[in-house]
């Protein structure tokens, strides 16, 4: 729906001056009622603007609109002093989260320390490691077998009994923002579990609850769906929608068919679920991971992703939440073409996103020893708009799949369909010359399309190293691990790293004796943490110390140096194949060497990107370099080189 903007501000302005009196009443006792009127004043029209793009057309638009921002004040006043203290803060301080500070973990909560007790343990490991953002993956309460590693969820307000309480999740995230970490939560957009309350209710018969998710008396409507729609998993969970004898009816299931697509179509829904954004909000989440965002919107004779109105919903959200809890951000995350990872990140969307694409083109630049795809894609997908961050990352708990665009491939000579094909037979240790150490994932003997499963440390080569038993090659695998977390670390934005991986896990085959999860080869890169590796992480003649003690000189350069705060971030030509380049700031320039091989930089090639001067302080090594002639490069080394 086109709508004249000027027109939509007029009647923004004149719909709130109509609610005003009556929700000034409903706030008369409320604490800080200012500030919340200042704030709504601020944000009206953006919530405005959603609710009449989408929901203009129901009767009950109205008083849809009024109940929201009723919510949405609850929500306020129920928000305790210290988090409306840290709302003021995060105001005050809009680009918080792309200091120099950040650096992010994530884990599975039961993985790497049992329950939340065990995390709450390791709050001095996060502080000596420098966390500032803690990622904990799906902890709310799940089905115990149907689960999807916790993102098939059956309630936002309980956590899994085995994890802990509600309560302690409260308490933790209280005690992490006193050490300054940042509670970050995954938030399931798309759907929920069918064991949930509201599919349970519509299990029963109840209207209501029936219209929370897209339903249909027979396949007429799925069908026609279903010709312009892609299957996510079509080995494990073929097909779009499943068929519920209970209520005769057949319910979208993108996913699997324990996950009941919501619509958001229905008002109520949205509302539904900006009330489990805010009560995480106010148990303490600082960011929510807004899972799978490209599927929430559904149009016939689309793919029914990344559509139009899954964008406006989303900026809704954000304007809400900028009334109600305004130290909450929103990550993103859609594995899909770049130009649609990207449109999600905005400050009145998605304040910062992964960065799939960077993860992808470091995979590759390693596989080929080749950093032309790098760079060329990065200079066109890494800038992004002011006040948004990318969270750079090398794996996480899911798969990795070759989502670069085929275009931005074409543009340096690589055809996307075989180059596929090559990385995933190189990551799976079948092509010549490959050392990593991988685990197809989704193989689909038709098309040969696959992805690609393991730990950093294993895809890097040390599993390798330690099957062949030799010491060079375990310790060119260090160096290239080592040299591709230098590049998350300082390229801009927040680094994050996978727990485990600072120690150079490898991948943990045992998951194949739980009849639960043998099928999904996505475990063998999500380990349960050895405490007695951990141990060793200060100890140089480990491989654990080795890498935990590189990787924290980095982290501790990183948080130390003014210029790794996020800014302007420009790849460049190096003039060698092998050595990737890219300046901050126009301050600082990075030299990453991708060969196994010394490389060579020549200076004059460089000054034509970056303004040297006749030498330079390479902070990894803390020594002063002559920049007369060539840098020399060894083998995966890397430099950060500061005037």
């Amino acid at each position: 729906m086109q709508v004249n903007m000027r027109w939509l501000e007029e009647q923004a302005e004149l719909t709130l001056m109509r609610l005003l009196p009556r929700i000034e009443t409903a706030l008369a006792d409320m604490h800080d009622r200012d500030l919340f009127l200042a704030r709504l004043r601020e944000h009206f029209t953006d919530a405005f603007t959603m609710f009449y793009t989408l929901y203009s057309g129901h009767y009950d638009f109205f008083y849809h609109l009024e109940a929201t921002i009723l919510e949405v004040a609850s929500a306020f006043q129920a928000r305790s002093i210290d988090l409306k203290a840290l709302d003021v803060q995060r105001q005050e301080n809009p680009d918080w989260f792309q200091s120099e500070q950040m650096l992010g973990a994530v884990c599975y909560v039961a993985r790497f320390a049992g329950d939340l007790e065990g995390i709450r343990k390791r709050i001095p490991y996060f502080r000596e490691l420098g966390l500032t953002y803690l990622h904990l993956m799906p902890l709310f309460l799940s089905p115990e077998t149907h689960n999807d590693g916790g993102y098939a969820v059956s309630s936002f307000r309980d956590v899994n009994p085995t994890l802990g309480t509600m309560k302690q999740l409260e308490a933790l995230a209280r005690e992490l923002r006193q050490h300054g970490i940042s509670l970050v939560l995954d938030f399931v957009f798309n759907h929920t579990s069918d064991e949930h309350d509201w599919a349970q209710r519509a299990i029963a018969g109840e209207h209501q609850y029936q219209d929370y998710y897209r339903m249909f008396d027979d396949r007429t409507i799925p069908d026609s769906y279903e010709t312009s729609l892609r299957e996510i998993f079509p080995e494990q969970a073929p097909g779009s929608f499943t068929y519920r004898s209970e209520i005769n009816k057949w319910v979208w299931t993108t996913f699997h068919n324990y996950q009941w697509d919501l619509n958001y179509e229905n008002p109520e829904v949205f509302r539904a679920m900006l009330g489990e954004i805010l009560f995480l909000a106010n148990r303490g989440a600082e960011v929510l991971r807004l899972d799978a965002v490209p599927f929430i919107w559904k149009k016939l004779g689309t793919n029914s992703e990344n559509l139009p109105q899954a964008h406006v919903i989303i900026r809704g959200f954000n304007a809400l939440v900028r009334i109600a809890a305004p130290a909450l951000l929103f990550k993103s995350e859609a594995i899909v073409h770049p130009r649609d990872v990207r449109s999600y990140i905005d400050p009145k969307e998605c304040q910062i996103s992964y960065n799939p694409i960077l993860m992808v083109s470091i995979w590759e630049a390693l596989a080929t020893r080749s950093v032309d795809f790098l760079r060329h894609t990065m200079n066109k997908q890494f800038p992004l708009p002011p006040g948004c961050a990318w969270v750079n990352y090398l794996r996480s708990h899911d798969d990795i799949g070759w989502g670069f665009a085929d275009e931005d491939a074409a543009e340096v000579g690589i055809q996307g369909e075989d180059h596929r094909y090559f990385l995933n037979l190189f990551y799976l240790g079948r092509f010549p010359g490959s050392f990593a150490t991988g685990l197809p994932f989704n193989f689909n003997p038709r098309t040969q399309d696959m992805r690609i499963n393991g730990t950093t440390a294993s895809l890097a080569g040390l599993e390798k190293a330690y099957k062949l038993d030799d010491d060079d090659y375990r310790d060119t695998a260090i160096r290239r691990i080592t040299m591709i977390h230098s590049i998350i670390l300082s390229v801009g934005g927040i680094p994050l790293i996978y727990l485990g991986d600072e120690i150079g896990t490898i991948n943990d085959y045992s998951y194949r004796a739980d009849s639960g999860i043998a099928d999904d080869s996505r475990w063998v890169h999500r380990p349960i943490a050895d405490p007695e590796k951990y141990e060793q992480r200060l100890d140089s003649t480990t491989v654990e110390g080795r890498i935990f003690t590189a990787l924290k000189h980095l982290i501790d350069l990183r948080q130390a140096t003014r210029t790794f705060a996020n800014g302007e971030t420009v790849f460049i030509q190096t003039g060698n194949p092998h050595v990737l380049g890219y300046t901050r700031h126009n301050s600082m320039l990075f030299l990453a060497n991708f060969a196994e091989s010394a490389q060579y930089v020549n200076v004059a090639t460089l000054q034509n990107e970056w303004s040297l001067i006749r030498s330079a302080h390479d902070l990894v090594t803390d020594q002063v370099m002559s920049l007369e002639d060539s840098i020399r490069l060894e083998p995966y080394q890397f430099m950060w080189l500061a005037p």
